[in-house]
């Protein structure tokens, strides 16, 4: 009977300041695993630790942006407390360092900042991209809205693992195909 509690347990792949997250997920229906955990620094402070979920390791930051697949980032917050307007502050210059394509998606940008809220130590942002569906956005286990489209999605995943992420460490970390 041990034996079988056992195996209903969930199994955890990674760990990163406190924070663990599952080797596995749903995204979509579809299972997404783990591709790397990556700490948010700033000024010294640990802010978040992000988790990048794939249907495939890989440490190929171009295709995890581009692939057209169901895909995670969770955001798993360990600083005390960040508000709202900190958040959006943060989303407003992530998405600039993005060029034409951070511009171009300056709607979507407004809807998402919108969403947010003030955030403590424990709360996650999860952003669950599906084909053909878009990018739902969860604050705290529950779900805000779907923005649709592949363009957003790319911006999104490119704020975090492509060439101007908030830090190297973050991205290094999410990109580390372990």
């Amino acid at each position: 009977m041990t034996w079988m509690l056992l195996l209903a347990l969930p199994v955890f792949a990674g760990s990163l300041a406190g924070v663990t997250l599952p080797d596995s997920a749903l995204v979509g229906g579809q299972p997404v695993v783990l591709n790397g955990l990556g700490l948010r620094e700033k000024y010294f402070f640990d802010i978040y630790v992000g988790g990048l979920y794939l249907p495939a390791k890989t440490s190929d930051s171009t295709k995890a942006i581009n692939e057209d697949v169901p895909k995670r980032i969770v955001m798993a917050f360990v600083y005390e407390s960040i508000p709202k307007d900190k958040m959006t502050e943060t989303f407003e210059e992530s998405f600039a360092k993005q060029g034409a394509a951070g511009a171009a998606q300056a709607g979507n940008k407004a809807i998402l900042q919108g969403w947010m809220e003030d955030v403590v130590r424990g709360d996650q942002v999860v952003l669950d991209y599906v084909p053909g569906k878009g990018t739902t956005i969860s604050l705290k286990g529950r779900v805000k809205g779907t923005i649709a489209g592949t363009d957003f999605m790319k911006v999104l995943w490119a704020v975090y693992v492509g060439p101007n992420p908030p830090t190297a460490a973050l991205k290094t970390g999410m990109m580390s195909g372990n």
